[in-house]
């Protein structure tokens, strides 16, 4: 049986020796079904993640291995998904996790607005998002896929932890262009502004996401759709730096933390710890007034709905991206353009296979190529090409101990970024001391029943 064919036949099914009952679909994705499940014996929640062993090739394999293992590294920090064990099936690989109920932050935002006005919770919570990723950025490990979607709500919204490793590297330095989500990604992603990069620093990456984050946890909306020279709110900023304060209703201090991060050179890029320091001391992220009238002159009537229905390859959440999101009137025909090369665009990029977000309808990310015009040159060139991700078996990782997956012990950056004397200068930024960290909240062993 495919689960990708008939996901609800495995309902009421029993895996782990017969510890849990499949109890229904959590969300379905290209290469992958996610299940709420129900121990027998203590009637606790888990989602297990199924992913099938028929019909993928070697390089899929591979990457359903990496995301194991590299979730697997980070699963004891307090916010993020703790990864509780592998349960190897005759058809499937089974990946128990931790259980939400609550949803992810991207329903939290669009359907509660469950933070909107309320400065204190958006610091509480973006520090926590800021706090997986620097202990992920500290053991090597980069997502690359930050958005809200990918992060999951506890207490009501007071709580929040970083889930869905599929595309995350151990690469410092990655040539896997447009991997993410199309509205996160920073412009070094996408193949870079006015001359095609080699390569895009991951680090940096992730905290051009984190602003985008912060936009949508203290606006209810996306800056931009892409950051690109087609569009056009993200080329009226980078001509004029303090645009978005004209069409958002941005802090001054917020808008300076901002203008840092959506820096173009990566290495100029605000750090993680300097972003943290900075969102402590922000006072307020908003303003109740706002003058919008450059705005009106620049795009007078232009606020429609994010997707519109030939652009959209997640209709089933159109509804929610109509608060979230928005566009201008001239998008129409470049959205087009955008959805027709999309088949093309996931079959070339090479981390898309594992696109499948869990506690989520929206399971296929969006993935465009780089676009031909560009704004500035930032080539990086490394002396060499880094290492790659982790590459270890599924059997490995699911029968060395078949009752728990421990953790792996993270090799040092310095083992990582060996033979990469030009990057290490670079990257030595993005690594952060921890010493808020408290030694219990470093790697955690991955508990059994």
């Amino acid at each position: 049986m495919s689960i990708n064919e008939n996901p609800s036949e495995r309902i009421g099914t029993l895996i782990d020796n017969g510890r849990l009952e499949i109890t229904h679909i959590l969300g379905v994705g290209a290469y992958g079904v996610v299940y709420a499940a129900k121990h027998v014996m203590n009637q606790r929640m888990y989602a297990v993640k199924c992913m099938p062993k028929a019909n993928i090739d070697a390089r899929q394999h591979r990457l359903h291995a990496t995301e194991i293992s590299l979730h697997a590294q980070v699963s004891g920090h307090p916010n993020i998904i703790s990864l509780e064990k592998v349960v190897d099936t005759s058809d499937t690989l089974n990946v128990v996790l931790e259980y939400c109920r609550e949803g992810d932050l991207f329903s939290m935002i669009t359907e509660k607005g469950g933070y909107l006005g309320n400065d204190k919770l958006i610091k509480q919570v973006f520090v926590q998002i800021l706090d997986a990723v620097q202990f992920s950025h500290f053991h090597g490990i980069y997502h690359r896929d930050l958005k809200p979607e990918n992060i999951l709500v506890f207490d009501d919204g007071k709580t929040v932890k970083l889930a869905d490793f599929g595309l995350a590297t151990t690469d410092i330095w990655s040539r896997d262009f447009g991997c993410g989500s199309t509205f996160y990604m920073s412009p070094e992603c996408q193949g870079g502004l006015n001359k095609k990069v080699r390569g895009y620093i991951t680090a940096a990456n992730d905290v051009w996401s984190l602003g985008v984050i912060l936009i949508n946890l203290t606006c209810g909306r996306n800056p931009w759709k892409q950051a690109c020279l087609r569009d056009e709110t993200f080329s009226v900023f980078l001509r004029d730096r303090d645009f978005l304060k004209t069409i958002l209703p941005l802090s001054d201090e917020l808008n300076e933390i901002l203008k840092d991060i959506f820096i173009l050179d990566p290495e100029k890029r605000i750090s993680l710890d300097e972003l943290r320091e900075r969102v402590l001391a922000c006072r307020n992220f908003t303003v109740s007034e706002y003058d919008t009238s450059e705005y009106d002159t620049f795009c007078k009537d232009s606020y429609k709905n994010y997707y519109d229905d030939e652009a959209s390859s997640t209709s089933s959440r159109k509804s929610e991206y109509d608060t979230f999101c928005y566009s201008h009137k001239n998008y129409d025909d470049e959205i087009s353009s955008i959805t027709s090369r999309k088949s093309h665009d996931h079959s070339s990029t090479n981390s898309s296979a594992t696109a499948c977000s869990w506690y989520s309808t929206n399971s296929e990310m969006e993935f465009t190529t780089p676009h031909s015009e560009f704004l500035d040159d930032f080539v990086h060139c490394p002396t060499s090409t880094g290492s790659s991700s982790s590459s270890s078996s599924l059997s490995t990782l699911a029968n060395s101990q078949p009752d728990l997956m421990k953790c792996v012990d993270h090799e040092s950056l310095t083992s990582l970024v060996n033979g990469q004397a030009g990057l290490i200068k670079c990257v030595s930024r993005f690594r952060n001391q921890f010493d808020y960290l408290t030694e219990n909240q470093r790697i955690q062993p991955v508990y059994t029943f």
